[in-house]
């Protein structure tokens, strides 16, 4: 199943070694024009080195433009242009799913009435499927290695939601 994704749920993925989780959970990537370039924009050269090989392989996919740069612009009046154009992408494609963490987007997506999930959300996918045995150290290398931000009350809820 195709899925669109914003810029964190793949670098933050990348950055812990565990982008084959996206690979094995959705069949095919679309990152949006600001998203490729955020991505190859990371600190983090091994990283940058997973996505890249990724492209490579053609399970991420840029797609070349966003037809409707008039809803990006509007959205760009709360969101960062990569959370737009992603939503926007979503929108065009009618994805599946839309892959974004960040608090604003999430909402905007929502309102907008498109499915989505985020890095926590392929975690919990992740075990259920048995890609991973735990998420709690999961959760661990992406505060860790990618400084991945997560409210105490949201890494309770989704560790109580995977019975760890």
């Amino acid at each position: 199943m195709p899925a669109v994704s914003n810029t964190s749920p793949i670098s933050n993925l990348a950055c812990i070694g565990r982008l084959n989780l996206l690979h094995e959970q959705f069949s095919e990537l679309w990152i949006p024009p600001a998203v490729d370039s955020e991505l190859r924009d990371l600190p983090n050269s091994r990283a940058r080195k997973l996505i890249s090989d990724a492209k490579r392989a053609g399970w991420i996919q840029r797609w070349p433009d966003i037809a409707n740069t008039k809803l990006v612009s509007l959205l760009m009046l709360e969101l960062h242009r990569g959370e737009a154009e992603a939503i926007a992408l979503a929108l065009e494609t009618k994805a599946d799913h839309l892959l974004i963490d960040e608090r604003d987007g999430r909402l905007m997506a929502r309102q907008l009435g498109l499915s989505l999930t985020g890095v926590l959300g392929v975690l919990l996918r992740a075990k259920k499927m048995k890609q991973i045995k735990a998420i709690k150290p999961e959760i661990a290398a992406l505060k860790n290695k990618a400084h991945f931000f997560i409210a105490p009350d949201v890494e309770s809820a989704i560790l109580k939601r995977a019975r760890e």
